[in-house]
């Protein structure tokens, strides 16, 4: 009898062990809507929506720009929904009808081939493990370094790749949000092509500066996105005050933090700003290297999805202006040109982050460009405008690739022109 009760015990603790862990989340029928606000009081009324975060999530924030935001709605809510935006008089499109469809369809991609490459996406560990093979591969030019650890005590991995000492520095950051997986797809592939093209172009930018590639930053909600909720965006350090996890790590750092309502007191929103300036280990841990490295880098982008913008500081502001916006805007022309002069066509936006797309305070961007005094930072948000938003299919990720490498030769080039390198 003790013997039973000894096994019958181990199977309850074991199945309360494995309760731990929770249900892949899943978005059946799920729908995305392109929304057109004409005044505030519509604004104030989705943003707060939004705040439902199990039934309604803000894809895209509203831009003066465009006057639209993009916001997923539970099927649940979708009668109701669609009752509201009648009686508010807000008119809207449907982008996508069923969200999960298009996560079922990336698995399935990503079932392909076993092999690294560019094809499909790779979870952390793939990615950390071609990290390894690159620096075996090039161990003259590649050097590994660390940013610190993460909440969950994962290290915040990067890639320096130099042909020489003392040669201008510049820096990228990728996948502070978790969901935005094209961008640490983007970020592998650019590493790949500055150690093995033999074109003239890329030669040039791989010869001539030091770069320092942070491929996945936000490592946990990376982690997370992958294994439960494909469309976390957070980090994944719980509060004491409430039930929701996670802070939005670009409304984290220490430059106009929580100014201008460009970031969210409250928990459970997706941009919730922490507690305080650096209440993330992850975001005061950048921080600190980058501070420790301040003298070694000139340039600053953070690589982001979707909409195709390319965003210049300042974030917390949407009538002050840096004393160079000139020259940033100069650098946005040409990276946007070069990208349109493409088989593609595709169009990017550039400007200033408040002016042209939303107020957002605390970014990285804002405080590389402010507080270690480094003049050309830009946000990079690459595809689409929509169509898929952060569930960006396999199939995109080399043309999203031609594109990056196109605007980054020519922003460079700029930049260098300039007088900023």
């Amino acid at each position: 009898m003790r013997l039973i009760w000894v096994l019958a015990t181990l199977v309850v603790l074991a199945s309360a062990g494995s309760l731990k862990d929770p249900p892949t989340v899943r978005y059946d029928n799920y729908s995305v809507y392109q929304l057109s606000i004409k005044n505030k009081i519509q604004l104030s009324l989705i943003n707060k929506l939004g705040e439902l975060s199990q039934k309604y999530n803000i894809w895209k924030d509203y831009d003066d720009h465009t006057k639209q935001m993009h916001i997923m709605v539970s099927p649940s809510e979708s009668t109701r929904f669609q009752l509201l935006l009648k009686f508010v008089g807000i008119s809207s499109q449907l982008l996508i009808d069923n969200v999960q469809k298009l996560i079922d369809d990336e698995k399935i991609s990503n079932r392909d081939s076993g092999t690294f490459g560019w094809k499909r996406y790779h979870e952390l560990a793939e990615i950390e493990a071609w990290l390894d093979e690159i620096l075996a591969t090039f161990p003259s030019v590649t050097e590994s370094f660390s940013i610190g650890q993460s909440y969950e005590g994962r290290n915040i991995r990067g890639i320096k790749i130099s042909h020489g000492s003392n040669k201008p520095g510049i820096f990228i950051e990728s996948n502070i949000h978790a969901r935005e997986w094209i961008t640490s797809a983007s970020a592998t592939w650019f590493i790949n092509e500055l150690l093995t093209s033999q074109t003239t172009e890329v030669r040039n930018l791989a010869e001539n500066y030091d770069w320092y590639i942070v491929p996945v930053f936000n490592v946990d909600g990376f982690e997370y996105s992958h294994r439960q909720n494909r469309l976390w965006r957070k980090t994944r350090q719980p509060h004491a005050t409430s039930s929701c996890i996670g802070v939005d790590g670009n409304r984290n750092f220490n430059s106009h933090w929580m100014e201008n309502n460009g970031a969210s007191s409250d928990p459970c929103s997706e941009t919730f700003a922490g507690e305080s300036p650096w209440s993330e280990p992850e975001s005061k841990a950048l921080s600190e290297y980058l501070t420790s490295i301040k003298d070694k880098f000139s340039v600053y982008l953070s690589f982001h999805s979707y909409g195709q913008w390319l965003l210049s500081p300042y974030g917390h502001s949407e009538v002050e202006y840096p004393e160079n916006y000139d020259d940033l805007q100069e650098i946005g022309a040409a990276f946007a040109g070069a990208i349109k002069n493409l088989v593609y066509g595709t169009d990017y936006v550039y400007g200033s982050t408040a002016s042209v797309l939303y107020v957002a305070s605390g970014s990285s961007v804002d405080w590389v460009f402010n507080e270690l005094d480094k003049k050309v930072g830009f946000t990079i948000e690459f595809r689409d405008k929509g169509n898929f938003g952060f569930v960006l299919p396999p199939a995109q990720i080399l043309p999203n690739c031609d594109e990056l490498m196109a605007g980054m030769v020519a922003l460079i080039d700029k930049t260098n022109q300039l007088g900023y390198i």
